[in-house]
């Protein structure tokens, strides 16, 4: 059975890892959470009990796999749903060099074949979903006729759920960071694409970091789908939850603190360093008098005192902020 895609975080390589897919449930019980991208390299042949990790806390959770050969991205499905996670999706939209060698990610847009008898291999070894995060093209392989065929044929293959973030990708003289900004947000592509296959879940990703852009998305898409805004200001993320349907929740910034800083002697019991810890909640009391000290606090003595919690309690000092 598909999640519901209504609101999710998007996976970002470097910045979703199990800790910060941990902040953010304790911040929302219902938004999906995605994992950074996993290659199918690493997990075959690196350490994949550790590259699998996550708390039970965080369901419903969806692991993002990289590769393009059909018949290990199933291996690695299969590996992802014994053990427990609720959907398996593929990159089709990361735009680096380093992923491009790979020949995964954005430029397998131009494969549309190649990535359907990918989704056609996973479905066959797994009974979880299989999605698609895919930009809008590629290049100048960028008009609607071009992402129509994209969806097409991987809908075809039995791919049900498009995460699409409205940007084409730039192969060539853009970095990620530009990828993300640089080329215009063309949302009538999802749009489109919702109205002329309304039997997909189509959930709209790019420029999102409102609650009203949110809201006026979710008027044709069955979900939105938001990355940074969530990262610089995660507290976005229950504001997004009590205005979209979800059951409202009523725990502030200090009790999810509090929650998390349990975690984070958990994890420091088990041999972890708190100046990694603290990387998703730096941006927790975003827009209040002493966030900017806050961040600068945890930043400096984090890595100094690395098992020592207070560092929090004190960072939580400067910041001018009332329960």
């Amino acid at each position: 059975m598909s999640l519901n895609h209504r609101l999710s975080v998007a996976p970002m390589l470097d910045w979703t890892d199990r800790h910060c897919r941990y902040f953010h449930r304790l911040i929302s019980s219902d938004i999906v959470l995605y994992t950074e991208m996993i290659t199918t390299g690493a997990l075959l042949h690196g350490d994949r009990t550790d590259l699998l990790a996550y708390d039970p806390s965080e369901h419903p959770v969806v692991i993002q796999l990289g590769g393009s050969n059909p018949e290990d991205l199933a291996v690695c499905a299969k590996m992802a749903e014994d053990a427990g996670y609720d959907e398996v999706n593929i990159n089709i939209g990361c735009p680096s060099d380093r992923v491009q060698s790979g020949r995964f990610g954005a430029c397998l847009m131009r494969e549309p074949e190649l990535v359907a008898e990918c989704v056609q291999t996973m479905r066959r070894a797994v009974t979880i979903p299989v999605t698609l995060k895919t930009r809008i093209g590629v290049d100048n392989d960028a008009d609607y006729d071009f992402f129509k065929r994209f969806v097409r044929i991987n809908r075809d293959a039995g791919c049900k759920t498009f995460i699409v973030h409205a940007r084409k990708a730039l192969l060539k003289g853009l970095s990620p960071k530009q990828n993300r900004s640089i080329p215009p947000l063309q949302y009538h592509f999802p749009e489109q694409i919702k109205a002329e296959f309304p039997d997909l879940t189509v959930v709209v990703n790019g420029g999102i970091d409102t609650v009203q852009k949110a809201q006026n998305h979710l008027q044709y898409a069955d979900g939105v789908m938001i990355g940074r805004a969530f990262w610089n200001a995660p507290w976005l993320i229950r504001d997004m939850h009590n205005a979209l349907g979800f059951k409202p929740l009523q725990t502030n910034r200090d009790d999810i603190l509090s929650a998390y800083q349990d975690y984070c002697v958990q994890m420091m019991d088990q041999g972890l360093s708190l100046h990694w810890l603290i990387r998703p909640i730096l941006g927790l009391f975003h827009g209040f008098p002493g966030s900017k000290k806050w961040k600068s606090y945890l930043v400096t003595e984090a890595p100094k005192r690395k098992n020592d919690i207070r560092v929090l309690s004190e960072a939580r000092s400067i910041v001018d902020y009332v329960s």
